[in-house]
């Protein structure tokens, strides 16, 4: 792993998480790092995601010359990003193991803890990585923070109905098997708050988007062993640790075979992809006018008579 003066690690952080931990981010990290050898194996969706961010990079006019991919996993997203030869190209992840397998310089740090110097880079993208933050405004507030100003954060997270089927066969598996219910698959956040967030982290322009990407498997027990091997097996703090007795494994491929096959008896499972783009703000980009500053009223441009609220439609 290498360091250069862009990175302080000595510098106290002033954006610790505050929150309450959602997540065991030790188990983020051995879980990626026993899915790192095997990755390449089943990073179809990381390597699709990567894909679709750097489509949405081609349409941003401007050439970023400093750059950290966050979460990196193997290298996927980097790899499209290398190609335009940026002066710096800085992998980032949790998982050492991971990034035993991408070159260049590799620094293996925390998402919720980023170790680099105030306007140090022009541009950082993250690839499926920060759904697993437990303080997601203080790291997208830590983001803004290390980008120059006029620099871009885009990034994609899962969001919305990621896994709704898998969540709802477990708690009809729990259920059959009465056992109550409890929490196996994380929660994530919706377009909405996404938005919210980039806004309370400080970025100008912020835009949120999202995609659904559906994909079928053999059965519940192939899914699970892709999400093994992506490294996305459950990392909650506090989640059921009966979970992986055989007799609820079994139960919950069952009610998945029975809600969610199709005609073929191959299981349907939903991704949702929120992608997020924010500025650091800078002075030459636009600005919303002020109330009032409009040069013509809204029912001159529309051709239709102005109304006060009290008149009635017609009178």
């Amino acid at each position: 792993m290498t360091n250069s003066d862009w990175s302080d690690k000595k510098e106290q952080n002033p954006f610790a998480p505050q929150t309450a931990v959602v997540f065991d981010r030790r188990q983020v990290r051995l879980h990626r790092d026993r899915a790192a050898p095997i990755f390449e194996n089943h990073d179809f969706m990381f390597r699709e995601v990567a894909d679709r961010l750097c489509d949405k990079l081609l349409d941003v006019n401007r050439t970023f010359h400093k750059i950290l991919d966050l979460g990196s996993h193997r290298g996927e997203l980097g790899a499209h990003l290398l190609k335009d030869q940026p002066e710096l190209l800085i992998r980032q992840d949790l998982s050492r193991r991971m990034l035993e397998y991408t070159g260049g310089t590799n620094v293996q740090a925390d998402e919720e803890f980023l170790p680099y110097r105030a306007e140090s880079l022009d541009l950082v993208m993250s690839n499926l990585s920060l759904h697993w933050v437990n303080d997601l405004p203080g790291s997208l507030i830590q983001i803004r923070n290390i980008l120059k100003p006029d620099g871009l954060f885009l990034g994609a997270m899962f969001g919305g109905d990621t896994l709704t089927e898998l969540r709802q066969s477990l708690m009809q598996a729990e259920i059959n098997m009465d056992r109550g219910t409890a929490p196996h698959v994380s929660p994530f956040v919706d377009v909405r708050d996404a938005g919210s967030l980039l806004q309370r982290a400080g970025f100008a322009l912020p835009v949120v988007d999202t995609d659904r990407i559906t994909v079928t498997y053999r059965d519940a027990l192939s899914l699970m062993t892709e999400l093994r091997g992506m490294g996305e097996s459950n990392a909650l703090h506090k989640k059921f640790r009966g979970f992986s007795s055989r007799e609820m494994i079994m139960e919950t491929a069952r009610v998945y075979q029975d809600l969610f096959a199709d005609e073929r008896g191959r299981i349907k499972v939903t991704f949702d992809i929120l992608y997020l783009m924010g500025w650091a703000p800078h002075e030459s980009q636009q600005k919303p006018l002020k109330p009032g500053s409009a040069k013509m009223r809204l029912a001159d441009a529309l051709g239709v008579k102005e109304q006060s609220t009290g008149d009635k439609a017609g009178s």
